[in-house]
């Protein structure tokens, strides 16, 4: 669309020749612009401000024009900006001599395309453009077509409007606030400031029908902050712009917009983008980031020689969401499509790369776990299995020894029952007579009962052997003790078959952390077996020796036999299962007698005498060196 400066002031074949002319004019500019030679140089952009570099509006237009550029071009592109500061200098004497500056400024330095951000830039670009750059394109943004009209723009003016609805700001806040009845419009007493109130007046005229509406107009700041803060609760408030007040005061709107929300009785709406954060709830608007790349693309179309032509940058809603929930206002309320600015986002929403690693690994961690406790409870299972496979062998192993002992235990046995019997019948037969010998009588009954004694132990020996148990019973005790114990058991046995016990034991005892029982189910083991291979010896020479103590910090018994020794090729494999040279014989004793060993962290292992004989050593861990496990 192209702005006229009114129809009919040109005939048809005056406004055809005008647009040959235009064309021709253009493609000339497009040669200079974009071909290196003669001129060899980057294009050149003249961005101008209207007002001084703290307006935030224009200033963020700007920024997202020149960030715009500087990427589509690589930075091969040369941008100049002037604040023309026509707010605080309204004056015609400004605008002149700044006219004059800027013309002898540039004047060997031409820019290529002029940028007019707001309509005060553009009226002045308009009337000075022929001292500054006769040549360049002019691209104006940031104000609406009607005020475009109203400044009459020439022809060759490219826009880029912005419309500022501020009944769509008005909307906006009666669907946040239904139950509202006061309406308070505010507006400043520049002359811009009075064009934002006519300009409401005109828009809000059917709007404001539904409230009991107030126009806060060329009032102080003092004023303006104190009629806010007395609006009633049920108040929309919508704040135009203050670039001066009623005293002539100069500000910057979202300062004194910022001064005024701070203690209002009510929420404040706006139709800036750059209101939010400064006490505005939000408002219909063209966000200045937007406004920027629009016409940052309109330059690069330009400097191309790209047909360009009038667009509208996108208008949005824009709200804080930490005002709604200052105020109580429901996000849902919001019109389609509003920017939520400062929403407190989830962790999940700022963290989800690294939460999403971090519950990955600790899914793989868990995984890992999980496998690791199934397998844990596997082994745990397989182990209480094998413990209670190895307390059945040990039982059976246990009756089988107490079975092949039976009869010298029973011989044993016999001795201490008859020894009672034979006693208790002298006994009987002294006190018939006339005069009893108490005195005898007394030691008799003393013989009585260490026969008795001697009687029970052998039966609790006995006992011990055959007794089934369900779990490893783990006690500290004296190697030296339980060789003892071994050894009276199987003394009936080895007198019967004429073999001579001997022991070795150190004066220190030897504490080890096991189940007794089956450490001395092991000595047993190894006592009968050595016993067995000593059937074939002469009597004479018929010697079972065991010898206890300390060797590598390991408590140690040895198990001596003078049999006939154990074949070589035989010594490797003697304590696997089944294996035997007896012929009445299961193999189980010894390997047995292994798992038993190895079950309390302890070795054993055999080898044959040089004189004759086998040697069976056991080692276990010292209980102090051990520790307490259980």
């Amino acid at each position: 669309m192209a702005l006229g400066k009114g129809a009919g002031r040109l005939r048809c074949a005056g406004l055809l020749l005008a647009a040959l002319l235009l064309n021709a004019s253009y493609c000339y500019a497009t040669s200079y612009l974009m071909s290196p030679a003669p001129f060899d140089r980057a294009p050149r952009v003249l961005i101008l401000y209207p007002y001084d570099e703290r307006i935030a509006a224009t200033t963020a237009a700007g920024e997202a024009l020149r960030s715009r550029l500087f990427e589509a071009t690589g930075a091969k592109i040369d941008v100049f900006s002037e604040f023309l500061d026509l707010s605080r200098f309204p004056e015609a004497d400004h605008a002149a001599r700044m006219g004059r500056y800027l013309g002898e400024k540039y004047a060997a330095r031409r820019p290529d395309v002029i940028v007019a951000l707001g309509k005060e830039s553009a009226s002045f670009v308009s009337r000075n453009r022929g001292r500054i750059a006769p040549d360049a394109k002019i691209i104006a943004a940031g104000f609406g077509n009607s005020s475009a009209e109203k400044i009459d723009l020439p022809n060759d003016v490219i826009g880029a409007f912005s419309t500022f609805d501020i009944l769509k700001t008005a909307e906006m806040a009666r669907s946040l606030q239904p139950n509202a009845r006061h309406l308070y419009i505010i507006g400043g007493s520049s002359d811009f400031d009075r064009q934002w109130l006519a300009t409401a007046r005109s828009k809000l005229e059917e709007f404001s029908k539904s409230y009991e509406t107030i126009y806060l107009e060329g009032l102080t700041i003092e004023e303006f902050i104190d009629r806010a803060s007395h609006v009633p609760p049920d108040s929309i408030i919508v704040a135009l712009t203050v670039f001066k007040d009623g005293k002539g005061r100069n500000f910057i709107p979202r300062e004194a917009i910022r001064q005024i929300a701070a203690t209002a009785g009510a929420p404040v709406y706006g139709p800036y983008q750059t209101y939010i954060d400064y006490g505005v709830v939000g408002g219909n608007t063209v966000t200045f980031d937007s406004l920027g790349r629009t016409v940052g693309d309109l330059v690069l179309d330009a400097i191309a020689g790209k047909p360009v032509s009038d667009i509208q940058a996108p208008q949005t809603y824009v709200a804080d969401a930490r005002q709604l929930r200052a105020w109580g206002l429901s996000e849902k309320d919001l019109p389609p499509g509003t920017i939520v600015m400062y929403k407190q986002r989830s962790f999940w929403e700022d963290h989800w790369l690294a939460t999403t690693g971090m519950i990955g690994a600790l899914l793989l961690q868990a995984g890992f776990i999980a496998a690791l406790l199934f397998e844990r409870n596997r082994r745990y299972d397989a182990e209480r299995r094998s413990r209670l496979h190895l307390l059945e062998a040990v039982h059976l192993n246990q009756s089988a020894t107490a079975g092949a002992l039976s009869a010298s235990i029973a011989h044993e046995l016999n001795q201490p029952l008859s020894a009672i019997r034979n006693n208790a019948e002298a006994a009987s037969i002294l006190l018939r007579g006339g005069s009893p010998d108490m005195v005898l009588i007394q030691q008799i009954l003393l013989d009585i009962q260490e026969d008795d004694k001697r009687a029970g132990d052998i039966i609790g020996r006995m006992r011990g052997l055959l007794k089934k148990r369900r779990e490893i019973e783990w006690q500290e005790f004296d190697l030296g003790d339980v060789t003892s114990s071994a050894m009276r058991i199987i003394h009936g046995e080895a007198e019967r078959r004429g073999i001579v016990l001997h022991s070795n034991r150190p004066p220190a005892e030897l504490p080890v952390r096991a189940d007794k029982v089956h450490v001395q189910q092991v000595i047993l083991n190894l006592a009968t077996n050595a016993m067995d291979a000593m059937s074939e010896a002469v009597a004479i020479s018929r010697t079972l020796t065991f010898a206890t103590g300390v060797a590598d910090e390991k408590a140690e018994i040895c198990v001596a036999d003078t049999g006939d020794g154990i074949p070589e090729e035989h010594l490797s494999s003697i304590f696997e299962p089944f294996y035997t040279t007896k012929k009445a014989g299961t193999g189980l004793g010894l390997s047995i007698a292994r798992a038993i060993v190895e079950t309390y962290g302890g070795t054993i292992s055999a080898c044959n005498r040089p004189e004759g004989g086998a040697i069976f050593r056991v080692s276990l861990p010292l209980a102090r060196h051990e520790g307490r496990k259980g």
